[in-house]
């Protein structure tokens, strides 16, 4: 479970709650309450212009059943496995359905490098790249990632400037309802 919230240009707050796993759910604070997401907002752009969607945050395709091994290859120069994780049954429609994902973890520190969003046909959506990882109080990070739309050949660079780990939370704030206020933060 984890909570964003993100600033846009014209200074408008959007705050999110998203569950990873097998069943991951998320929810938009939207007029004053929690808004469920579904398929179709789920893969819509966290802010309008950027690259980034709760379901890439969310990676629900590491829990999809039967995934297989599809090679050993190299990302950013690291020898890296590369599984396909096939879609229970398609994501959204046309051209841009999403029928199967492929990602590259490395084989040392099994750390996911890539991943590739993929169409019934096999063609590339989109794909998300670790551009580097920082250690913050013994647990490596992502700093910089690199999320590509491959159709319109769009970009969008997420990167932590702050993080702080293993804080006793109040768990209403990981809570739908608690999405109303801004979350706490650590001096």
């Amino acid at each position: 479970v984890f909570r964003v919230e993100l600033t846009d240009a014209a200074g408008s707050t959007h705050r999110l709650l998203l569950r990873n796993g097998a069943a991951a759910r998320g929810w938009r604070w939207e007029q004053g309450r929690a808004v469920p997401l579904d398929e179709k907002s789920s893969m819509a752009p966290l802010i309008p212009g950027t690259e980034i969607s709760a379901f890439d945050l969310q990676m629900p395709f590491l829990h999809w059943p039967g995934a297989t091994v599809e090679k050993i290859t190299r990302v950013w120069g690291r020898p890296a496995n590369a599984f396909v994780f096939r879609a229970p049954a398609v994501i959204g429609e046309g051209e841009t359905a999403i029928a199967a994902a492929r990602a590259y973890l490395d084989t040392q520190f099994n750390a996911l490098m890539q991943t590739e969003l993929l169409n019934p046909a096999g063609r590339i959506l989109k794909t998300y790249y670790l551009v580097s990882l920082k250690k913050v109080q013994d647990q490596h990070i992502p700093r910089q990632a690199d999320y590509r739309n491959e159709v319109t050949r769009d970009k969008t660079r997420l990167e932590v400037k702050a993080a702080f780990l293993n804080a006793a939370w109040p768990a209403a704030i990981f809570e739908p309802e608690g999405l109303g206020g801004p979350g706490p933060v650590p001096e």
